[in-house]
């Protein structure tokens, strides 16, 4: 995990050069042509070839899913001998579905996975397959430097990036103006925030701890506050660490938070996307979240458009985490099945793919660039993800979604006790004892 942070910086770093030059889906499910099937067991030569893709990108609210569309679109009309027939399913019904896929050697020819140690296990037992072969200079030139590196495992390279996030801290100034309260910079000014919200009858944060990833965002960059990266990273690497002073504190200003009644009352029957459109209408003034939600809080149908600010998230006095410390950083990508029988036409599509979806997703608020941006009309950035290009320029140190920097059955354990914490059912320091018994991340 040490390589892994190590190159999320430099990746992030590289990022932030690029943007200085030029800036999760609804829970129903999508048929690009519908199709289930594994990946290709036969080619023959003299008919075209048909690719099966999955992907997490079903929302029309989602800027990606259209980029993705389009781009599809794109390549089947242009590539009449190399059919794609992608299949789209929301984020954490897309994990269970991949994962069951390819335990059961019956995954597409082409399917989208989460970075760290969500894609490593799938590496180290073969199921991807390398695309060194299929990767030449030209296109390891049009890259930002250093975005290749989480893409790369044990010397090989096995995909290419699309975009990269970084999570932020989003206020509704119009809300924060009739509550009369000052938009916060530490843990202090967030508490009494929350008690002018509240006053003024505002729901302070929202949160949908339905789908249980937003809470976790919650308490890691609490976590991060409190304790520092370095901590973190020492934590993840030897969980016995989390049951220290510093770990049981965040928690405790975690559930602190939830007795100022910071959170919306029905957390736990909302959903990301109940969370996000509530927060766009209006019905919460706080959001920590990844800046995939740019582009929904700045639609021009938002009650939240031109009236958000990006900020990083408060830091504490008693804390050791920075305000140049950031959640995110890391890069998910496409990848190939080692059993695909047409390797050499995925192995094009998916460069193809990459580079076009992530350019246009780039320009139209999915995410941050993994790609040069030369060329590119970055006039029509919406102030969001120019504000987040601008926070992504000041960090110094980043650490990606610890869900996918924890070992599987680890990150789940991290996100369950997380609930269980925002519900009340168990103390900081049983919520750290438990934790100190997780599988700790790979080295």
């Amino acid at each position: 995990m040490k390589k892994l942070l190590l190159k999320v910086l430099g990746v992030t770093t590289a990022l932030s050069l690029a943007l200085s030059m030029g800036a999760c889906g609804d829970s129903s499910t999508e048929n690009t042509e519908s199709s289930s099937a594994p990946a290709s067991t036969a080619v023959e030569s003299a008919k075209p070839v048909k690719l099966t893709m999955w992907h997490q990108w079903v929302a029309e609210t989602d800027p990606a899913t259209n980029s993705l569309k389009n781009n599809l679109k794109v390549w089947n009309e242009q590539h009449p001998e190399i059919e794609i027939v992608a299949d789209g399913v929301t984020g954490e019904q897309y994990k269970t579905k991949i994962k069951t896929a390819l335990a059961a050697n019956e995954a597409p020819d082409i399917f989208y996975m989460w970075g760290g140690s969500f894609v490593s296990p799938y590496i180290k037992n073969g199921n991807i397959l390398p695309i060194d072969e299929y990767l030449d200079d030209a296109t390891k030139s049009k890259l930002v430097d250093g975005t290749l590196e989480s893409c790369t495992f044990d010397g090989k390279v096995y995909s290419v990036p699309m975009f990269t996030f970084i999570a932020n801290f989003y206020c509704n100034t119009e809300l924060f103006e009739k509550a009369n309260a000052k938009i916060p910079t530490n843990y202090d000014e967030l508490i009494e925030a929350v008690r002018a919200l509240r006053a003024a009858g505002i729901t302070p944060a929202i949160i949908g701890e339905k789908d249980r990833w937003p809470g976790m965002y919650w308490f890691d960059i609490i976590a991060m506050r409190q304790a520092g990266n370095q901590a973190c990273i020492e934590a993840m690497k030897d969980p016995k660490k989390f049951d220290s002073p510093d770990f049981i504190e965040a928690a405790a200003k975690l559930q602190r938070l939830v007795d100022e009644k910071a959170f919306n009352d029905n957390m736990f029957s909302t959903s990301f996307e109940d969370m996000r459109n509530s927060f766009t209408q209006g019905k919460a003034a706080m959001l920590y979240q990844g800046a995939w939600v740019d582009v929904a809080i700045e639609d021009k149908n938002a009650a939240t458009k031109g009236k958000v600010k990006a900020i990083p998230f408060p830091v504490f006095t008693d804390g050791k985490g920075a305000v140049t410390d950031f959640y995110g950083g890391g890069i998910d990508s496409f990848y190939i099945n080692a059993k695909t029988a047409a390797p050499k036409e995925a192995a094009e599509f998916l460069l193809f793919i990459s580079e076009a979806a992530g350019k246009e997703g780039f320009l139209n608020g999915s995410g941050l660039p993994a790609w040069k941006t030369d060329g590119l009309d970055t006039s029509k950035l919406s102030d969001l993800s120019k504000q987040s290009g601008a926070l992504m320029a000041t960090g110094k140190s980043f650490i990606p979604w610890w869900d996918t920097v924890l070992p599987a059955t680890s990150s789940e354990t991290h996100k369950n006790l997380i609930a269980e914490l925002l519900a009340k059912k168990i103390t900081p320091e049983q919520f750290c004892k438990e934790m100190a018994k997780v599988d700790p991340a790979e080295e």
